[in-house]
């Protein structure tokens, strides 16, 4: 096969990572939505209720519903206000006296369409149906209301189309307001009066309107009250707040109003109430992981067919073991904990419905107003609808398999579906109910495992091809390190008949069975990836060989035994990078051991490098603490100005002295001064940044104090982000190619965009980081001047640099941001550059990139899951609820620093005296290995809070893979043409040396730069 060169590797590294994300989903998330299946309801028993009320409190944590807190927004304060007291008394009434109540606990993702779909429809969603649409119906699932005979709802534009669209036609009014509504900045209340007042206004047409009375005296009806304050609130303000406290008490007193309207339309008992929320939201407002808060949600349950609360006076009812109700002042009261699907076959069952076929849920006899013949009765009926479904499944995989193995809950003798529903309809006929309810429940949680055992069938397989995928990616990436950046591609393959027929027929034996199977067309990419890679590593044994030879060929003796700790060293800190996305402390610890590394290369190099290694330690300790402040963010505009100003004052300092801090510059752009239009335009960029101090403050104080964003900020504030990230092309005007003149550049540019984007210490994380990253680039120069001085002298050290190799490439000019100046005597069509291998020192190099990689991520977040990212800054931009630009706000400030490590892996690759792609490809392999370790550390067990932080340390992982191979190629447009060259003095010497026509990037003297000037050859050692 033909070599891939450099932009084919990284484009292969970008598929095959993508690809492999999709991964997880095929194994943990495969939809659980089949069809064909018949329906199952009430037989034999008339409905509970004729009419079904629901109303989904939407972010509403179960603790905040029933707690006590003084009176948040008093009209007149008073001593009394300041005494706790219950913020929803009606609904809490509802629990005391009339109804039966619980946690319904939710599943991750914690977000609205998954939550509602569980609720109505009684399936979980496959987590990938987020990303699908949030306003529509992708896919088929049955639901409550569909089963309905009619169903009103009200509320959001966000929820209330993905059911309607999906129902029978004609079958759900669906009632909303516009989605300019839902603005995060402003009070939100008036979405749920919104809501309150149309159900009214309903029913008060009713009065006069014969049609429409005629449909609600009608039987197996549901209203669905849809009510989006307490997110959008949460949002904004937080879950502790009082607007969000407040919002609870205008929904507790609509709720009320609402009741006792229905109940004066009707006139009768037969209306049933279910009180509920999609999700819970974190303390930080928001949502999305299976962090507790965002898991659990009060259910309060009244009216026909529901039980009456159970109490136990003077003691702990049963229901509260987990202490987590202690506060509610409701420990005497039992408590009915529920998995939110449940809810839906607790609605079907009130309203005398169908169950949706495809719900999972079962059905809580707990609380039910009935008989116990007729919730026996119910209780085989749940069971069937969910038996239907495995049915239908163990068909599908039947046709399927070559050789299918049953479900062992249903093998063998006496334990076939129909056997046990026999023996559970023989004890209701003898009537033994409690027997019987108790074997339809076994039965259930049976048909549940079957579904899952039918779901995972194919999971041993997948794991075992998606791990030696990414095996062979790591071998591959290895070998083609070896190959392009130590053997300079000099290494041949080596391919026989034989070889190609055995790896040929394995990929066609397993594309046979997935032909067989009607496997999906992403098991054809599984498959053959790890064919390629092993493939390709197989054919270049001879070349691998040789380059190991010639990386570790060399150490021997003591040498060998140092070589052997720094490889520990090495994977440990590997293994640690793992550690750290579980205990952030980790990073910490790393940055107090990189401020002290430069020791180990003696005092005499501190000394005469103490304006790079202190500025380097100082960084290093300063960043340290981020990753102790916690994760919890209050939005302080005190804070997000000081590191604008600091941004600010080091954008002032650079232009007052830029013509003495680039004098070492040897492109002859130090022996004039700088062009006056190039220090305009960065003038212009550091307005640019004190205009987004001053609307960011604005924006901040308008949106806390409740008056919403002004249109005047946020025009200014877009103003400021485009014009930041469009200044720097104009800087082709008046090019300057310093490299750090080009590093100012990039970092102003991205400013703006931190400042607009932060609600705490962001800014001065972006600070600390930005000059970190700029004395790790000087100090490995610095490092590797050193290490070649030191081999030269005394004849080689445990990583000698005088062991690399040397070659000359001519590249074509690249087109930049800021183009190359003309260089006399040169063709401007190529440009000569010396690089030299890769050498055991630059695997260390590699390692310290992939850890300011992660930093860049999580020093100022929880890496669970997206969801710790605040809405708060986006609001300042789009104030209105926008999942998909709001997003893509958040993506853009994550990704902000990785632009800058990519420039300063760029200009420290040339400094280095690398091929651009060197460091990259190392990082590429060995980054792998932790992906493959999170990879085995899914869980699809125990707490939603574990499973949803390992699949989602998985996809952080792959995706940072992706974002490496796409840092290669930011790296070259942000710095091409720059100039990275530097005069300094030998440390021992003191002759002036220069790193940039140093063929193995090395320091020489001037003396042998101008002797070797006429000869520069490719040469390989």
């Amino acid at each position: 096969m033909a070599r891939l060169g450099r932009g084919g590797f990284l484009a292969l590294a970008v598929v095959f990572h993508l690809v492999y994300i999709l991964s997880i989903f095929d194994i943990y998330f495969v939809s659980p939505i089949v069809h064909g299946m018949r329906s199952w309801g009430s037989e034999g028993y008339d409905a509970p209720a004729k009419r079904l009320v629901l109303v989904i409190g939407d972010g509403l944590r179960a603790d905040k519903a029933f707690q006590s807190f003084p009176n948040p927004t008093p009209e007149n304060p008073t001593a009394e206000d300041l005494i706790p007291r219950p913020l929803a008394p009606f609904l809490r009434s509802r629990v005391l006296e009339h109804g039966t109540f619980g946690v319904s606990h939710t599943r991750v993702p914690t977000e609205s369409r998954p939550g509602h779909v569980a609720l109505i429809a009684g399936l979980y969603e496959d987590v990938s149906a987020v990303a699908t649409g949030w306003k529509i119906n992708p896919v088929g699932f049955d639901s409550v209301f569909n089963r309905s005979r009619h169903t009103w709802s009200w509320g959001s534009p966000d929820i209330l189309p993905m059911f309607s669209m999906g129902a029978v036609p004609g079958r759900v009014d669906a009632d909303y307001y516009d989605a300019e509504f839902e603005d995060f900045t402003k009070d939100a209340v008036h979405l749920d009066t919104w809501v309150f007042d149309k159900v009214k206004a309903m029913f008060e047409e009713a009065k006069t309107n014969a049609t429409l009375n005629d449909m609600l005296r009608q039987d197996k009806l549901v209203f669905f009250l849809h009510l989006l304050g307490l997110d959008t609130t949460g949002h904004g303000f937080r879950p502790y707040s009082k607007e969000y406290l407040h919002n609870i008490k205008i929904v507790d007193q609509g709720v009320k109003e609402i009741y006792e309207l229905i109940q004066a339309f009707y006139d009768d008992d037969d209306t049933a109430y279910v009180f509920t929320a999609d999700h819970g939201m974190s303390d930080w407002g928001s949502h999305g992981d299976g962090h507790p808060d965002n898991t659990r949600t009060p259910l309060i349950t009244w009216g026909s067919g529901i039980a009456k609360p159970i109490t136990t006076p003077g003691k702990i009812a049963p229901g509260h073991a987990d202490n987590y109700s202690s506060d509610w002042g409701l420990q005497h009261v039992q408590r009915h904990d529920v998995d939110q699907a449940d809810v839906a076959a607790l609605m079907a069952y009130l309203a005398g419905l169908d169950f949706p076929v495809n719900s999972v849920g079962e059905l809580p006899l707990s609380y039910l107003d009935a008989p116990i013949e007729q919730k026996s009765q119910a209780a085989l009926t749940n069971a069937r609808e969910v038996l239907e479904m495995y049915a239908v499944k163990e068909a599908d995989k039947q046709r399927t398999e070559l050789r299918y193995q049953p479900f062992h809950a249903f093998a063998g003798d006496g334990k076939s579906v129909a056997d046990r529903i026999q023996q559970i309809e023989l004890a209701i006929s003898k009537e033994e109910h409690q027997q019987s309810i108790t074997m339809s429940k076994h039965l259930l949680q049976d048909g549940l495992q079957g579904l899952r055992y039918l779901q995972t069938y194919d999971w041993f397989f997948l794991r075992v091809l998606i791990t030696l995928g990414y095996l062979g990616w790591v071998a591959y990436a290895f070998t083609t390190v070896i190959d392009v950046h130590v053997l300079h591609g000099g290494s041949p393959t080596d391919r026989s008949a034989v070889s190609l027929a055995i790896f040929s027929s394995i990929l066609v034996l397993l594309y046979a069975s997935f032909v067989i199977s009607e496997s999906p067309v992403t098991y054809y990419a599984y498959a053959f990836f790890p064919v390629y890679f092993w493939e390709e590593v197989y054919a270049k044994r001879n070349g691998l060989a040789s380059g190991l030879k010639a990386l570790f060929g060399g150490i021997v003796g003591a040498e060998s035994v140092a070589f052997g700790l720094e490889a520990f060293i090495f994977v440990a800190a590997l293994e640690g990078f793992v550690q750290s996305y579980f205990h952030r402390t980790i990073f910490t610890v790393c940055y107090i051991v990189g401020a002290f590394w430069p020791m180990l290369y003696g005092m005499e190099f501190i000394f005469a490098n103490q304006s790079i290694v202190l500025p380097w330690a100082a960084g290093c300790l300063t960043l340290s603490t981020f990753t102790l402040l916690p994760v919890v963010k209050i939005e302080n505009a005190n804070t997000v100005s000081s590191g604008g100003l600091l941004m600010l004052a080091v954008g002032i300092l650079y232009l007052a002295f830029e013509q003495k801090i680039t004098s070492k510059s040897r492109s002859g752009q130090s022996k004039s001064q700088v062009a006056p239009l190039s220090q305009a335009i960065m003038g212009c960029q550091i307005g640019v940044v004190a205009l987004t101090i001053l609307v960011t403050r604005s924006s901040i104080s308008s949106i806390q104090a409740k008056r919403g964003l002004p249109l005047g900020n946020q025009a200014v504030g877009w103003l400021c982000l485009i014009s930041s990230l469009v200044l720097p092309f104009v800087h082709r005007l008046a090019p300057n190619n310093h490299y750090l003149h080009r590093l100012m550049v990039i970092f102003l540019t991205f400013s703006p965009s931190f400042i607009l984007l932060s609600t705490s210490y962001e800014g001065l994380f972006y600070f600390t980081f930005c000059s970190t990253l700029l004395m790790w680039i000087r100090l490995e120069h610095a490092i590797h001047i050193h290490t070649t001085s030191t081999t030269s002298t005394n004849g080689g050290i445990s990583q000698p640099p005088s062991r690399a190799s040397t070659i000359t490439t001519t590249t074509p000019n690249n087109t930049d941001l800021i183009p190359p100046s003309p260089r006399p005597n040169r063709q401007n069509l190529v440009e000569a550059r010396t690089t030299r291998t890769l050498t055991t020192s630059d695997f260390r190099t590699s390692l310290i990139f992939l850890f300011l990689l992660q930093s860049a991520f999580f020093s100022t977040g929880n890496i669970a899951s997206v969801s710790t990212f605040s809405l708060d800054a986006v609001s300042r931009l789009i104030p209105i609820f926008d999942p998909f630009s709001q997003g893509a706000l958040l993506i853009l400030k994550i990704i902000i620093p990785f632009a800058l490590i990519s420039a300063a892996l760029g200009i420290l690759n040339r400094r280095l005296g690398l091929k651009s792609s060197a460091l990259t490809m190392v990082v590429m392999g060995v980054g792998d290995y932790i992906v493959t370790r999170f990879f085995w550390m899914v869980k699809d067990e125990g707490s939603w809070l574990d499973i949803g932080t390992t699949i989602s340390h998985f996809v952080i992982g792959s995706v940072l893979s992706v974002f490496v191979a796409g840092l290669e190629g930011l790296s070259e447009l942000l710095i091409a043409g720059v100039d990275v060259s530097e005069t300094v003095m030998d440390d021992k010497s003191r002759k002036t040396v220069d790193t940039r026509k140093t063929s193995n990037g090395s320091a020489r003297s001037t003396d042998t730069i101008k002797a070797d000037k006429q000869d520069e050859r490719p040469v390989i050692d």
